[in-house]
């Protein structure tokens, strides 16, 4: 059992351990698990982890699969409602799957029985809700957001329609925070890739809680992040942060968030040299990329939780060990040394 402690959570009045597990693989995401490998996985969490267990899942996921495996299998654990702590990001609404393959995201989910449409407004996110509760079963998430606005502003094709799209968000936003206050819900947050678009909306709305995914990583901290992130420690605003490999680039995965990189642009091959510049200094060391880039990713004091994910059951103690995990002292003044992180970044060890 893992020696994290759990902690408050910002105003919401949750207490949330260290480690908040991702349930994208729930959903199918790249390759179909079997319903014993879910539930072992499942399981396999709450063995390593006090409750309550802190769960991130979303209605995009496999178009609800994910959300459903989850009520199904914690309710074949037998996990009661206050061991377990769910966050359910909102924003796409199960819908007839009517083609060889979903049309929401080709080629990234496999195996579905289902499609996904974008439902974000007052009354969209409330379909959304409903939804994700009724597929939960017995579960409710105590925790809600608008599943990646970013990419929902993005999309737009002139200012008049971002502005539209704006007004969508913010009418999402009105209608979970009547939930919070009618005590439907414990808190309101975002999650989102552009750490920008969190900051936009942070005027706008009244946030519990934000997630931030390949934002505030080893590879990226910039001053202009680390003082909205320090602004949302001064707010007791919870900070969730998530996908701090970049999906898997930092620890060698192909693919640099969600795309693979091409050595012939320049920002790119920057990266390329940046990642082997540190895999180098972390083998000096006797550590790995992983642990390296999670303790730095949890280093903030704002930074209340990290958001995890493994498809495979064996890998998840190591996983939540690597968030209680400090790494030498010199690693960070070699890191510093060799400009690969900020000299500025104030919230490392300078002494065992």
């Amino acid at each position: 059992m893992s020696s994290i402690t759990h902690h408050d959570f910002g105003n919401t009045g949750l207490t949330m351990p260290r480690v908040v597990f991702g349930a994208t693989c729930l959903g199918n995401l790249f390759v179909a698990m079997s319903d014993d490998q879910k539930h072992d996985l499942i399981r396999e969490w709450f063995a390593q982890m006090p409750k309550p267990v802190a769960i991130d899942t979303a209605g995009k996921y496999g178009a609800g699969l994910s959300l459903e495996v989850l009520g199904r299998e914690l309710s074949a654990l037998g996990v009661a409602a206050q061991d377990v702590v769910i966050s359910n990001k909102l924003g796409w609404r199960r819908t007839p799957l009517q083609t060889p393959e979903p049309t929401f995201e080709p080629g990234v989910w496999v195996g579905l029985q289902h499609d996904a449409v974008q439902d974000i407004s007052y009354n969209g996110i409330l379909r959304c809700h409903e939804d994700g509760c009724r597929m939960l079963g017995d579960y409710s998430p105590q925790l809600v957001s608008v599943h990646d606005p970013d990419e929902y502003l993005a999309a737009a094709t002139d200012q008049e329609d971002r502005r539209r799209r704006l007004d969508d968000i913010c009418g999402a936003y009105h209608a979970l925070e009547e939930l919070r206050d009618a005590g439907q819900v414990a808190g309101v947050g975002v999650g989102a890739k552009d750490w920008r678009i969190i900051r936009e909306l942070d005027g706008h709305c009244r946030f519990d809680w934000v997630m931030m995914a390949n934002s505030f990583t080893i590879m990226n901290h910039p001053p202009e992040l680390i003082e909205f992130v320090d602004s949302l420690a001064d707010r007791n605003i919870a900070f969730i942060n998530s996908a701090l490999t970049h999906g898997g680039f930092l620890v060698g995965g192909k693919f640099l968030d969600y795309r693979e990189p091409d050595p012939m642009n320049h920002a790119d091959a920057a990266r390329l040299e940046w990642r082997r510049q540190f895999v180098e200094i972390c083998q000096q060391f006797d550590q790995t990329p992983y642990d390296v880039a999670i303790a730095f990713g949890v280093s903030h004091p704002a930074v209340t939780s990290v958001a995890l994910s493994t498809s495979r059951p064996d890998r998840v103690k190591s996983m939540v060990a690597a968030a209680n995990r400090r790494p030498p002292v010199d690693i960070w003044k070699e890191l510093r040394v060799k400009g690969l992180i900020d000299q500025a970044f104030p919230h490392l060890p300078d002494t065992e």
